[in-house]
């Protein structure tokens, strides 16, 4: 179903994540600038997630799309700093 995609690409998305966490701290001041930005970004995801699925399971489906977008903007983001290290 659509949730398991969901949450499938949120797996990959944290396992990216912590990979570029241990790179990003060797790496050049403007690329960690860069990951932080992007973790701001998926902090504020996980918040608004978390809040979601609290709240209800049809509002987690209502926003779905809207999530899926942000995840697609957050990976192109950590993809994009992971081509620079």
């Amino acid at each position: 179903m659509a949730s398991d995609r969901l949450h499938e690409e949120i797996d990959r998305l944290r396992t990216l994540r912590d990979e570029l966490r241990v790179q990003a701290n060797l790496a050049a001041k403007d690329i960690r600038d860069r990951f932080e930005e992007t973790e701001k970004r998926w902090e504020a995801f996980e918040a608004h997630a978390e809040e979601v699925g609290r709240e209800s399971r049809e509002a987690a489906h209502d926003v779905g799309e809207a999530g899926r977008e942000l995840l697609r903007e957050i990976r192109n983001a950590y993809e994009r700093i992971r081509a620079q290290l």
